[in-house]
């Protein structure tokens, strides 16, 4: 260690401290990249939670569309038949 000189062992000191900075900043955007990877799965497990429901809804829906176009075909064929 006594080999290198003082400009030596300041730019390897500087150069230490670009890294530390480096290296924080890194794990900075890696807690973040976290934070919002969990957030994304949360929303996803309650998208998943919800397409059931919501398909439920869609078919008893289309049951209720088919009930009112019958009824309507119905009326029409009463009036002009009968």
């Amino acid at each position: 260690m006594s080999d290198i000189s003082f400009k030596q062992a300041k730019e390897l000191t500087q150069r230490l401290e670009l890294v530390e900075i480096t290296l924080q900043d890194t794990l900075d955007k890696i807690n973040s990249a976290s934070v919002n990877f969990n957030n994304s799965l949360n929303k996803q497990k309650k998208i998943l939670h919800y397409i059931p429901i919501q398909d439920n809804k869609l078919t008893i829906m289309k049951l209720i569309v088919a009930l009112n176009i019958g009824f309507v075909i119905g009326l029409l064929v009463a009036k002009y038949v009968i």
